[in-house]
């Protein structure tokens, strides 16, 4: 085991920063790096198993980005179709009132002017929350609020992939899990990932940030670093009411996500086209700003461009992002390195110092 990696797991434990957690790592394709720390129940004095089951929270986007770019391939819908052709509930106004032409593109990159908080209407759920609503009932109240900016002007992190989710399950004339299992997770053998939980007994207990972190409350409300916030419902996840999220409603195993990455990063496993999987990898933004320093985005999460300008080890061209109910990911495609890192403490397993301290640690026990 690398001894940079258990540095970091086991003082982010002792520091009552991280309740429990679990990181694998890929290298060429084969396992390198395994291991779990501190506790799945602190209360009840369990220890964090192997393949824990966690809510996924924005985990959830490149899987069912994934199932777009699947469909995609099978000429079910395209990267320029307006979302209103699939949604026509869905027609969000520009500045001048008009309707804005939000494409498939635009959803999948964050690039459609749409927002992640919308507090003037509290009747929107942006995934995960706690709702009763279904997609029309909830996205029909977020095509009234005007867009922050044109599409494909700006880029803001959002409920697009949400959106997405609507069109993919009206599209797939079915729900967006059974549209997720038909196109990625079933071809790919993810048995214990979708908008379910495979055993209940494996369900990671979630805990608040806090000194130490507590356990949830539910609804549970965190400040995440700009003061903005952040409603879970780690009961959502049983709701046969609220619509299923495309953006942050799944949960999942630290082991099919690595399968499903892997799978990305040699080539798409036979889910989506080598050729998909590539572009799914590469800008899709351009030159359009983002405020994360070196870093732009594709279809599946962040494209690391300049890695000392994003405080990164990995090579450029690296993808990555998180869920906020504690977890990261990295494919770095130069280096042939995959890592899932899954805790169960929100929001610092996700946005806080541990999963950049132990980014740093799988590289340095690499190499």
């Amino acid at each position: 085991m690398g001894a940079h990696v258990d540095a970091v797991m086991d003082q982010a434990v002792a520091a009552g920063r991280i309740v429990g957690a679990e990181v694998i790592v890929f290298k060429d394709g084969r396992p390198a790096l395994r291991r779990t720390a501190g506790h799945f129940d602190r209360e009840a004095g369990i220890p964090m198993p192997g393949n824990a089951i966690y809510r996924l929270a924005s985990v959830t986007k490149p899987v069912v980005a994934a199932t777009a770019l699947a469909m995609i391939d099978k000429g079910l819908l395209r990267l320029d179709d307006r979302v209103s052709h699939h949604l026509p509930y869905f027609t969000p106004p520009l500045d001048d009132g008009s309707p804005a032409p939000i494409t498939v593109h635009h959803l999948l990159t964050h690039t459609a002017g749409l927002a992640y908080r919308y507090p003037d209407d509290p009747g929107i759920s942006t995934g995960l929350g706690p709702s009763e609503a279904g997609f029309e009932e909830n996205f029909s109240r977020v095509a009234r609020h005007r867009l922050l900016f044109a599409p494909g002007t700006a880029w803001s992190y959002s409920v697009a992939i949400d959106v997405l989710g609507a069109a993919l399950a009206a599209i797939h004339d079915g729900s967006l899990g059974d549209a997720v299992r038909t196109h990625v997770t079933g071809p790919l053998g993810m048995a214990e990932t979708g908008f379910f939980v495979a055993d209940a007994a494996r369900l990671a207990r979630p805990y608040a940030d806090g000194a130490p972190p507590t356990p949830m409350t539910d609804p549970q409300v965190l400040r995440n670093d700009r003061g903005e916030a952040v409603v879970f419902s780690p009961s959502r996840i049983f709701s046969d009411r609220a619509f299923q999220s495309g953006g942050a409603g799944m949960a999942g195993t630290p082991e099919d996500i690595a399968r499903f990455l892997e799978a990305m990063r040699t080539g798409g496993g036979g889910a989506v086209k080598p050729e998909t999987a590539a572009l799914a990898f590469s800008n899709r933004i351009g030159a359009v700003h983002r405020d994360d320093p070196g870093q732009r985005f594709g279809y599946l999460g962040a494209v690391i461009e300049d890695p000392a300008a994003a405080d990164s080890p990995a090579a450029p061209g690296t993808v990555n992002w998180g869920g906020v109910y504690g977890h990261s990911w990295l494919v770095d495609p130069v280096n042939a390195v995959t890592i899932v890192s899954m805790s169960n403490t929100a929001l610092e397993g996700c946005t806080g110092r541990y999963p950049k301290d132990l980014i740093k640690a799988v590289y340095a026990d690499l190499t």
